[in-house]
């Protein structure tokens, strides 16, 4: 009989914890059919999109199940049962309210949380607890990060983004308390570092040294440990642990080609360790990150930021050489605004590559994705008009039975972005009031 194993087994080698994704010498005997359903655990991502979107590309026009995908959704054709698309959500805090200009500080800051962001360059800052950390204060006492906050962009407290507005708002999703944001990782070799070496800050200064001199995979650290425990697992479990030690030994050479790749440049761009030059590269190995969290249980709350709000970045590798922020502007120029609707579906390949590599990553008799709620848009509409009234917003996963996907719905206009984070909590067993909420949003 195979020997039951703790979910918080993990491969130890050398200043190396490498946690290990859910077996089924993990599960508990006594659990069987929906008692072992509901015993799983449901993770929560909230991922965000900058600066608009081109609507007339992104919103369906029909609504319920058999609406006819848009262009820019047409990267997930392969995932449509698996999605919703919410039309009519908004979120009333990031409108001016009497501050002036300011919209994309608004939007970032107020998109889960609900609340106004104090207009500030200083260090007064103030906003709201979100969504992603309500939940944390809850579910991530179970799991060893309370949340992972992760992101293309570097995170930054200080200096002003945004008409009078703190940089911390423009480049922050997730704050902790009304005063405390929480910045975001950009570097993937960090964020890997994080999750699979217990080598930080405990790892002596020789064997770091050592782990540098040769280059060696942290695997390498715990092949002995892997070889003992395949000795006491079944077939089935022994081919998962294998595909899952794959997977993580080839993002860890990717990184390592990030790296090589930066130190061959010239000083002036250089780049922080691990950060791949192609953006597409880095988005994906944050996906591949994001899964790995959840696959190993390291954390059940995730949030995923593609670019801070407002940002000016170019996608020429899609032809579109002008910034994105300029070109959110686009003054109804249909040129402009075709560009804006190739960003957005660019985005939305990434988006498609992070939820097949959930569906794809087994967990019993489910899989990551229909264990996950995954919030996907962001908190501006149409960038030309600064518009947080109807918000792009897709709704992905089963939250373990709890949803509904594969439909397009379309509530009030103005309906509270909140009402769906509340009804969220709910699906996750975490009690808690939302500002701005009118109620649960039905129907998802």
């Amino acid at each position: 009989m195979t020997p039951r194993l703790s979910r918080r087994t993990m491969l130890r080698g050398l200043g190396t914890g490498i946690a290990l994704p859910l077996l089924e010498a993990m599960e508990p005997v006594a659990l069987a059919g929906p008692a072992r359903k509901a015993a799983a655990p449901v993770r929560m991502a909230f991922l965000y999109v900058p600066n608009g979107i081109h609507m007339a590309d992104w919103t369906p026009a029909a609504t319920g199940a058999g609406y006819e995908l848009p262009p820019t959704l047409e990267p997930l054709a392969g995932l449509r049962g698996d999605f919703s698309i919410l039309s009519g959500l908004g979120q009333r805090c990031a409108n001016s309210n009497g501050d002036g200009p300011g919209d994309h500080a608004r939007a970032m800051a107020s998109f889960l949380s609900g609340v106004q962001a104090r207009k500030t360059e200083g260090l007064d800052i103030h906003c709201g607890t979100t969504v992603d950390q309500i939940a944390a204060a809850t579910i991530g006492r179970t799991t060893r990060f309370p949340s992972l906050e992760i992101g293309a962009d570097v995170g930054k407290t200080s200096g002003t983004c945004d008409s009078g507005y703190s940089c911390a708002y423009s480049s922050t999703i997730s704050w902790r308390s009304e005063t405390q944001p929480l910045p975001k990782e950009n570097d993937p070799k960090l964020i890997f570092e994080r999750l699979f070496e217990d080598g930080r800050p405990g790892e002596s200064a020789q064997a770091r040294a050592k782990r540098d001199r040769f280059s060696r995979s942290i695997l390498d650290f715990a092949l002995e440990d892997a070889a003992r425990l395949e000795r006491t697992l079944g077939h089935s479990d022994r081919r998962k642990l294998d595909e899952y030690l794959s997977a993580v030994r080839e993002v860890e050479r990717r990184i390592e080609r990030a790296q090589r790749t930066t130190a061959a440049g010239p000083a002036a761009m250089k780049k922080p360790d691990g950060i791949p030059e192609r953006y597409e590269d880095h988005l994906r190995l944050l996906a591949d990150l994001l899964v790995f969290a959840f696959q190993t249980d390291s954390t059940r709350i995730a949030t995923f930021v593609f670019a801070n709000e407002g940002s000016g970045r170019s996608y020429s590798f899609i032809d579109v050489p002008e910034g994105h922020h300029d070109l959110s502007h686009h003054g109804n120029d249909p040129a402009k605004q075709a560009k804006i609707a190739r960003i957005n579906r660019f985005h939305a390949r990434q988006l498609a590559y992070l939820l097949g590599r959930l569906k794809a990553s087994r967990e019993g008799d489910s899989n990551l994705l229909d264990r996950s709620l995954l919030v996907y848009g962001g908190c501006i509409g149409d960038g030309n008009r600064h518009d947080h009234n109807d918000l792009p917003i897709l709704l992905a996963g089963r939250g373990g039975g709890t949803l509904s996907p594969g439909h397009h719905r379309r509530y009030e206009p103005k309906t509270p972005l909140n009402n769906l984070f509340a009804a969220l909590l709910d699906r996750v067993g975490v009690k808690a009031t939302l500002p701005e909420t009118t109620g649960r949003l039905e129907g998802i």
